[in-house]
Formats: C-alpha cells, structure tokens, sequence
C-alpha cells in the first residue's frame, strides 16, 4: 500500500505538553505518536502503533526461539483467583476492582499469574514438562502518579511469560534461557540494558533479576560497580562498610537533649554523638503491628528491604499519634532501650555496638552509653539499609556509583508458590504429586518504546533504531513542480518498497526546510533527499538521521546502497 506523507495522519507540534518533562514524553506527542486521553491514559497514533509493533515483533520473535507458546487471556480477572492465591489484598489500591451487574467481584489484571497457573491445571504429568507460554495483552494498574508518558501509566501492552518445570534446575534452565533472550532483544531494540538483581516484591518467588536503562527520566536507582560489574537495584544492593570504632562509654547514661529533634542536632549538642555513633529508630506499621526498625544514625532505612524480609503486606510510618501511644514519646526522642513489647528489627551495621546514642522515648531525652547487645531486645537482624554512592563494592572493594535508570524488563523465579496456592500438580516419574516449579517473565512493550526514545534522540528529535523506526527511509522530493524530480522520486520510493524497506514518500506541497525538519523530528533513520540541481547531474543526496552528514549518491546506486545498509542494521 502506498505511503505517501500527504494522504497519513502525522499531526507533528511545534511545542511539547507543558506537562511534559521526559524526553520520550516530549517527543513522542511532538512527533505524533501520541495522546493523551486522560492521566495515564494514551491513544496509540499510527506512527505511535507501528513503532509499539516492531517492539512487539522482536519480543515475539525471541520468544518463539526459546520455544515460547503464544496465548491470550483475559484482561478481567474474577476476585475469586486472587483470593485463592493471596493476592487480592497484596495488590492494595493500584489493583482497578469492580463489580458487575450480578454482584460478583472482578479485577482488571495487573499480571497474570493466577490465570496461567489456572490453565496449568490441565498439565497432569512430567511427561508434558517443560512448557513456556507467554503472551501480549493489556495489564491495568492505578497508578498513583502517572508521568513521563509511555513511562508510567495506568494501562499498557506486556509481554509476560511463564515456565512450568518439574523441578528447580528446570526452572533454572528456563531463567537462563529467558535471560539470554531479554539480552538478545534489548541487544535489537539498541537499548543498554544491564541485568541486576532486584526485588521480587509481590510477585514472591526465591530470585528476579531486573534489566535496567540508565536514564534521568527513570525511576529507579541501581547500585553498581565500575571496577568488577556487580549491579543491583538500590533495593537489594549490598557494600563493605568501614568498621567503625565503639566510643569507650561503658555505661548506659540519660541526658537531657531540650528542643533535639534530628539526628545532626544531636551530633552537636553536649553529650551527643556523631551520626555514625547514633541509633536511628524508624517506627514502622507492618500489617497493623507496629514495629521498630534500627539503622545507623548516617544510614536510610529502605522499605522494600523491611518488606522483602519480613513479607509484609501492608506497610507505612506510625502516625505521630500511634508513636506516642506506643512509646511514649514524638519522632526525635525515639529509641529501642528498654523496650519489649514490640517486634525490633535492627541492620546489621548495629551488631557488636556499644557507646551508642538514641533517644530515650522521653520527648527531649537521650541515652548514651548504649550497648545494642545489652540494652536492646533486637528480635531479628535483616539487612536494612540503603546503600550509597561512594560505598566499598562488597565483590571487590571498589568504589560504588549509583545511577538513575528505567526498567526495561524483570524476570522471576516463582518456584512454587502459585502451584501450592491453586493445586497445580503433576506426577513425577515416581508417581508422585509434586508442585509445577514455575518462573514469570515481563516486558512492557510501550515502556520499551519509551526507553527508546528516551535513548535516541538530540535537539530535533527522535532517531530511532533501524529496528524499530516508523519508517526505515523517507524519500524527501524537494520541489512538486519539477517533473523530472517528482518522478525520480516515483521511481525511488517503488524500488525501495520492492526491495522490502518500510519507506515513505514526502510528497507534501511544503518547503524543504519543513519536510526536513519532520522526518528529523519523527527520527526516520535515512532520508533521500531529491533536488532538482542534483538531479541534473545524476545524484541525490543520502542523509542518516543519526550522524546527520549528507553525501551525494548516484541516482542509480542508491537502491542498492540503502538496502545493504538497512538490513545490516535491522
């Protein structure tokens, strides 16, 4: 079919939302690949759609390779499944829930764990092992804050993938594999994914690892090292600290602190102690019981580390007023000594100190002279806190950086937690029941989009990858009313479409400098540009989008030329 810029809709702008402050977020409405219909909400344009496809196209082409099956499964959940497995309350509010005509709960899916090992059921012996069914469907999540576009938003395409294995090296066998398609489709779409270990969050399972797209718009921090390659997101980051001296105070000593409320204010008052010499107690809600957590007086609690470990559910800071009921004291004169109600969980950077500072839940009161293994009942010791940039690598003792990325993919083992949950079994060659041993595996293909765009782009636009780019090529006629150069460019544009290269023709009553500044704006990797000088003397000119250096090209090679070099670069 003919693809001629003057008969499509590519609504270009001038300016970008003034919203908008990614990159790929400006771009993309600028370019007309989007719009937004409402917060998080996004109309695909057709430019927006074709580029979203070849995302899709790579994904599901290194799915299949892997011996992938292709399914798709309902976007609307009954509650009942997720009760089943757990999860209907772990969802909380970014779950979208509602209530059909008669009575009977229903989600729109966020992911579909429960709805793959519900058909898993019908696996009913290791014979059929092992299998990997993935699919690509829409996923709904109530975001809090929908931004940045593509980024974050409340309903978006997925790949997700799940293996069914007799057993854990199964599972692992199916990770691997997994793990070197993802490598091998960032690898086509030009992205810089690195792989880290991450958090499994809700999701559970012994193991995930994410794959990460250093980007200021990103939401994500990764902790990684220069010197021997460890990555981890800052949520399961680890580093060697510096042993710290224990101050000689040997015993236990309240003092007057009036008007101290922070951990800086109490490193200068008389008496008190430096940050690292501080105990910082955060009084958290987990499930409804309140709970201490202990850090270092220089350190910062991470949540998902205190979920993670304790497998929370439900967790926020106390309220001032839950704080006070249960210690006795506001935020600034909290502490752990004494207390033995209330579960205490402490970093490991606090065992073995003494000469310690923390508040004496007692507002304007302190202790010093604390010794962690004598005066505080810590229940359970749990890596805690957040690392930082400049920390020993815990591999090799190099300096840790911290970078800002987007992720672009997260792979998990489940093992067998939804198998138990909805009685996914299958006998073993002993006959036995035995638990399918399963794995999941996420790509957002508009996030990815995303990602792209937020990698390849300067000051007049996108520059897409050959791979994924809306059109491979656009042949540019400069002047309509020159015969001579509106049918070379006829000719042009049929040659390169016969040849296999998604190409269009500029064929639009408009000035050069327009044309240019569209196809450079929409990131078009190649433009031939068809003017009527050069055409006098047997040329063109071929101009890729990403260097921006223009050459002449005989009018009777450049076929040939575009075509070598469109597809080495796919």
């Amino acid at each position: 079919m003919p693809m001629r810029w003057s008969n499509l809709f590519i609504p270009t702008l001038r300016d970008a939302p003034a919203d908008a402050e990614a990159a790929s977020h400006k771009l993309l409405v600028r370019g007309g690949f989007i719009r937004q219909l409402h917060a998080g909400h996004y109309s695909m344009l057709p430019l927006g759609l074709k580029v979203h496809e070849k995302v899709a196209a790579i994904v599901r082409e290194e799915m299949n390779a892997i011996g992938g099956q292709e399914f798709l499964l309902p976007a609307m959940h009954p509650a009942a499944l997720w009760r089943k497995s757990g999860r209907w309350e772990v969802m909380g509010d970014e779950m979208f829930r509602l209530v059909d005509r008669k009575g009977a709960e229903n989600a729109l899916g966020m992911t579909h764990e429960e709805v793959i090992t519900d058909l898993a059921l019908e696996i009913s012996s290791y014979k059929a092992l092992p299998q990997i069914w993935y699919q690509i469907q829409w996923k709904f999540r109530d975001e809090p804050r929908p931004k940045s576009g593509l980024l974050r938003v409340r309903e978006f395409a997925m790949k997700d993938s799940y293996s069914f294995d007799l057993d854990e090296a199964g599972l692992d066998a199916a990770y691997e594999r997994h793990h070197e398609a993802y490598v091998r489709i960032f690898a086509r779409l030009a992205l810089p994914a690195m792989p880290v270990e991450a958090s499994s969050g809700a999701m559970g399972g012994s193991g995930s690892t994410e794959f990460m797209v250093p980007s200021p718009a990103g939401e994500d921090d990764v902790v990684r090292c220069p010197s021997c390659g460890y990555a981890a997101n800052v949520e399961r980051a680890i580093s060697r600290l510096a042993p710290v001296d224990n101050r000689p105070i040997a015993d236990l000593e309240r003092f007057p602190t009036p008007g101290v409320r922070t951990i800086a204010q109490l490193a200068k008052v008389e008496g008190g102690a430096g940050a690292i010499h501080q105990i910082k107690t955060l009084v958290m809600v987990l499930d409804g019981a309140i709970t201490l957590a202990l850090v270092r007086g220089d350190h910062q609690l991470n949540i998902q580390k205190l979920q993670d470990h304790t497998g929370a559910i439900d967790i926020r800071p106390a309220t001032p007023e839950e704080t006070l009921e249960h210690l006795g004291a506001n935020p600034g004169s909290l502490g752990a000594v004494g207390v033995d109600d209330l579960r205490i969980i402490a970093d490991p950077a606090l065992e073995g100190r003494s000469g310690m500072a923390t508040g004496a839940n007692e507002d304007d009161w302190h202790y010093t002279g604390v010794d962690v293994g004598r005066d505080i009942a810590v229940g359970e010791w749990a890596d805690l806190r957040e690392v930082t940039a400049g920390e020993a690598c815990a591999e090799c003792g190099g300096t840790l950086e911290v970078v800002r990325c987007i992720e672009a993919g997260h792979i998990f083992k489940l093992g067998t937690k939804y198998a138990d949950a909805l009685g996914a079994h299958v006998l073993d060659p002993d006959g036995t029941q035995v638990p399918l041993v399963m794995g999941s595996y996420g790509i957002g293909i508009g996030r990815n989009m995303a990602a792209a765009a937020e990698t390849h782009h300067d000051d007049n636009g996108l520059v897409w990858p050959v791979s994924i780019a809306p059109y491979e090529a656009v042949v540019t006629i400069v002047s309509l009313k020159d015969d001579a150069s509106v049918a070379a460019g006829e000719r042009l544009y049929a040659d390169l479409q016969a040849r296999g290269i998604d190409v269009i023709l500029d064929d639009r009553d408009a000035r050069a400098g327009v044309k240019f500044a569209d196809a450079e704006l929409i990131g078009i990797p190649y433009r031939v540009t068809i003017g009527p000088k050069a055409l006098a003397e047997g040329e063109v000119e071929l101009t890729p989008r990403a260097t921006g250096e223009t050459e002449r090209v005989a009018v009777d090679t450049v076929v040939d030329q575009l075509v070598d070099t469109i597809t080495t670069a796919r």
